[in-house]
């Protein structure tokens, strides 16, 4: 049996550090390059059409690629795995900021999507690993510093557009901070390699069975996400006829409940359990659904949008943890949930947008609401399954069984 023997309370508490910091750096790309976009737009001389198709390719890339990870996890280990993807991840910030027209653009996009998607699988993969030694919620505060990353990227993106900076210095600065700092993070991370014997996964497949129920309520999650996200400001504009600025804070307020929920999360989860934290979760978004539908007041909408962003939060995070203890091969299956997450993060924009041509935004809120009350619904999905017969996680250590997540865990290595 191959990798980390010192489980002592200590070492699993600095892994956690550790991993923890992972997450914010690899949230930090991502905030980096989204206040960018406008310089990349004019570099590239790119329309809207044009810009939002180039957008579509890192969800390409990502979805494409996730199933390698498993493979690569396999292969180096995770520790060694998640050093090399998140090198790569940082690295290809560099890459949009570069091209000077639309295909170039279009293949940096997709290479930056392809190593995010891995560099992620790899990271929650690895997440879940921990939690499960700890033997206590960590998957929803790990998310949270992913959001906290985000920030301080976005934040640091700003001041430097603010200050004119050309966005290829700008990007090559942070590139380099970032995979200087993610280097140092995956030090501190556990060292877990494959069972000695362990199959390895295939280069390519379809997410295992065991990932699309899971993945299913990632979806609903992600789609209310991405849905609020893009169209919580257009809907107050368009429906309710605010000015710019209330209209641009539903967009906050949605934002900043669900940081703050996911980095508040874990001490829900291990109180409640995953099962009923859903559920409860499901209960407040589709409130707040119902608020941004049917009470069509400024108020109402805000405290909606927050409602639905507080009680999806913890979701994602819940199901790449579920879908970790669902078979003998956590990566896999953890790949399988974020290829079903990402294409609902890819279609929810453009599928509010054509439900609004069609009928109007109140209705495509109305079918976000649907789809949170279906949170409800398949709750159980996220159900830990006994761990007796399990021939164990597909990463070897020395750990007792995954805590089941709808009972208090007590923090055993």
């Amino acid at each position: 049996m191959t990798g980390d023997t010192d489980l002592s309370p200590a070492r699993l508490r600095h892994a956690r550090i550790a991993i923890a910091a992972v997450f914010c750096a690899h949230g930090a790309v991502t905030g980096s390059f989204a206040t960018r976009i406008p310089w990349i737009q004019d570099h590239a001389q790119l329309g809207a059409g044009t810009l939002g198709l180039a957008l579509a390719f890192p969800a390409l890339g990502a979805a494409l690629a996730m199933p390698l990870a498993g493979r690569i996890n396999h292969r180096f280990g995770a520790r060694t795995a998640l050093r090399g993807l998140l090198a790569l991840w940082t690295l290809s910030l560099i890459l949009p900021s570069l091209a000077p027209n639309l295909p170039v653009l279009c293949l940096a996009l997709f290479v930056y999507g392809a190593t995010a998607g891995m560099s992620d699988v790899a990271m929650n993969a690895l997440g879940v690993e921990t939690e499960n030694r700890l033997g206590r919620s960590i998957m929803s505060s790990l998310h949270g510093m992913w959001s906290v990353g985000a920030l301080l990227g976005s934040a640091a993106g700003t001041v430097a557009a603010h200050a004119g900076t050309d966005a290829r210095l700008h990007h090559l600065i942070a590139a380099l901070v970032l995979t200087a700092a993610g280097l140092i993070a995956v030090q501190g991370v556990l060292d877990l390699r494959s069972a000695e014997g362990a199959e390895a996964p295939p280069h390519f497949a379809l997410p295992p069975k065991s990932a699309l129920l899971i993945g299913a309520i990632g979806f609903c999650a992600v789609f209310a996400e991405g849905a609020s996200l893009d169209w919580s400001a257009v809907y107050l504009r368009d429906v309710l006829h605010t000015d710019a600025g209330l209209a641009a804070a539903s967009t906050t307020a949605f934002a900043l409940t669900m940081a703050v929920a996911r980095l508040v999360g874990d001490r829900v989860v291990d109180r409640f359990g995953a099962v009923r934290t859903v559920r409860a979760g499901g209960v407040l978004a589709t409130l707040g659904g119902l608020l941004v539908v049917g009470v069509r007041t400024p108020a109402g909408a805000l405290t909606g949008f927050a409602l639905i962003g507080l009680g999806i939060a913890v979701v994602v995070p819940l199901a790449f943890a579920a879908a970790g203890r669902s078979g003998p091969a956590p990566a896999q299956a953890i790949a399988g949930v974020a290829t079903i997450t990402y294409t609902s993060g890819l279609i929810a924009p453009s599928a509010i947008g054509a439900v609004a041509d069609a009928t109007s935004l109140v209705v495509s809120f109305g079918l976000v609401t649907v789809l949170a009350f279906a949170l409800v619904v398949g709750a159980s999905v996220l159900r830990p399954k006994p761990p007796a017969g399990r021939s164990g996680s597909g990463l070897a250590g020395k750990a007792g069984p995954a805590a089941d997540l709808d009972e208090p865990a007590d923090i055993r290595p």
